[in-house]
């Protein structure tokens, strides 16, 4: 980050701390497009994408106390984001329906057409994910975890974090590979 662009988001936070309502806006509005992409990952749809955007920001306002300065500020943020996310993803949780065990068993195909789609639609199959598979398929290979952390994180073992991760990527190698028959259904 520039010398103009460390002090302006320094004299944001400063007045957020101040509870300044303009600086808030102007910290949200900075890091909205970043702190969404976070959130959509995560959400079944971009109406509960911007419910957690919002929320994360809310603690963002109120815990910005908390924030080390010595460390950059945008992983922080992520980092609340992540974390509202997988509060929304276990305050939600019983309201969530889990998927037929046999319809989520993972094929083996070697068939890989992820570099060919562009990242909206893959985010879209992401979202169509069951929220147990997308929080996991996201912490993992997206954010980086590793499935100790996950298992923490969530309140699951390892082996859960490692089967929800292997079905979560068969459920979306399945649907790539049914969006590419349907692609080739035009020409035939």
């Amino acid at each position: 980050m520039s010398g103009t662009e460390g002090k302006e988001l320094e004299a944001m936070l400063q007045g957020c701390l101040k509870q300044d309502r303009e600086a808030q806006r102007k910290l949200y509005k900075h890091f909205f497009g970043y702190a969404m992409s976070i959130c959509t990952r995560y959400s079944k749809d971009q109406e509960e994408a911007k419910e957690v955007l919002n929320d994360g920001f809310m603690k963002v306002f109120t815990r910005l106390k908390q924030y080390d300065t010595q460390k950059p500020f945008k992983w922080w943020l992520r980092r609340v984001m992540i974390n509202t996310a997988l509060d929304n993803y276990r305050h939600n949780l019983r309201n969530y329906h889990l998927r037929n065990i046999e319809a989520a068993a993972p094929t083996a195909d070697p068939y890989d057409v992820v570099q060919q789609i562009n990242y909206e639609y893959l985010i879209s199959l992401v979202q169509k994910l069951s929220p147990a598979y997308r929080a996991v398929f996201n912490l993992y290979v997206i954010d980086g975890y590793n499935h100790e952390e996950i298992a923490q994180m969530l309140g699951t073992t390892v082996g859960t974090s490692k089967s929800n991760l292997a079905k979560a990527r068969a459920n979306l190698r399945e649907a790539l590979k049914k969006s590419r028959i349907e692609e080739f259904k035009q020409y035939v």
